[in-house]
């Protein structure tokens, strides 16, 4: 792995974790009294997630390769672009009081883990298509995954709520950005 590959992997990861941060910040605003191991089981579930779907992601852009390898960059660019979007969108929107949620709960962690982690199949998707290896994306995106959400639950109680609004707002941003850098790097790098 080289250091720009590295580097790309990180900012991946980031911008993907922006997402389970935010959700994480949540956590910690809603469950004050927030310990150490409480939040442990929660950011693991969110990283494993995040993790995970990128792989599966990944094996399915494989098998399209053969039929799309000829414009992928262009649906690796759709596809973060997307995302990005998305997010952009998401982190405009002003956080809603009435989202309190029993963050400990065991179904509320794994539908957060779920729910978090649909970004992070489709950029999985977007490696397969490009023939990328998974391994270190993985390992990275699942660490910066629990360590953003860590932070966020640890600090929710003093991060305002609009703050974890507009990370979601920076991570879209984040995701456009590589979207646009693969694009760049096939059409006129290739």
């Amino acid at each position: 792995m080289t250091y720009s590959q590295l580097l790309l992997y990180l900012l991946i990861g980031t911008g993907l974790s922006f997402d389970s941060f935010a959700v994480s910040v949540s956590c910690g605003l809603v469950r004050k009294q927030i310990r150490f191991w409480e939040a442990v089981p929660i950011a693991s579930s969110l990283a494993v997630f995040q993790a995970l779907f990128p792989v599966a992601g990944w094996y399915a852009g494989i098998k399209l390769h053969q039929y799309i390898g000829a414009f992928d960059h262009w649906i690796a660019f759709i596809l973060l672009a997307f995302i990005g979007l998305k997010m952009m969108m998401e982190g405009k929107q002003p956080m809603d009081s009435t989202n309190a949620i029993n963050s400990l709960s065991l179904r509320v962690v794994l539908g957060l883990s779920v729910a978090t982690s649909i970004d992070a199949l489709v950029v999985g998707l977007s490696f397969g298509v490009l023939e990328m290896s998974i391994i270190y994306p993985v390992v990275i995106i699942g660490m910066v995954t629990f360590l953003a959400s860590m932070l966020g639950m640890l600090c929710g109680k003093s991060i305002p709520a609009k703050h974890s609004r507009q990370s979601i707002l920076l991570g879209g941003i984040v995701l456009m950005v590589i979207g646009v850098k693969i694009l760049v790097e096939h059409i006129w790098l290739v």
